[in-house]
């Protein structure tokens, strides 16, 4: 037992040099920069009960593109032809998006793409600890929402001469 005590204060002093010296970015700069990720971890259909999401389904924002890769759950419309469309399966350069800051630091996002078949409106809250709610209405399925999560998004290149 002793020998234990010993061999973890002598290996003390080296666990602060393992750690990550990055700054963490925040929030508040992921949704100014438009350079973001939400990770959807449940799924709340408007009839039905409330979904856990066990894979890795979400919506990616650059500032040039919006890629969705997520699940649907509920009355569809219009059933599309290709079973492989099924989701809210996405990717649009042409859209337009109104960011707005609201009290109790909050984020209200709004997302039309034009390009994205059947999806209307995103409107995305995010909170300042990085939970998040995404309600997504389409003209042939019901409106559905999600929880979860804003990470950071993928790292942008400079680009240079």
């Amino acid at each position: 037992m002793k020998k234990l005590a010993i061999l973890l204060l002598s290996l003390s002093p080296l666990l602060g040099l393992a750690q990550d010296k990055t700054e963490p970015v925040t929030v508040a700069q992921m949704l100014t920069d438009h350079n973001y990720i939400f990770s959807a971890e449940t799924a709340l259909p408007q009839q039905g009960r409330m979904q856990q999401l066990t894979s890795e389904f979400d919506l990616t924002v650059t500032p040039d593109t919006i890629i969705s890769y997520l699940p649907y759950f509920g009355r569809a419309f219009v059933a599309p032809v290709n079973p492989g469309e099924g989701g809210i399966k996405f990717t649009s350069v042409d859209f337009t998006y109104k960011e707005v800051k609201k009290k109790k630091k909050r984020w209200e996002i709004t997302i039309e793409p034009r390009d994205a078949g059947s999806v209307q409106q995103l409107f995305l809250t995010v909170f300042d600890n990085g939970t998040a709610s995404l309600r997504v209405n389409d003209r042939n399925r019901q409106s559905i929402s999600f929880n979860g999560r804003v990470v950071a998004g993928p790292p942008r290149t400079k680009k240079g001469f």
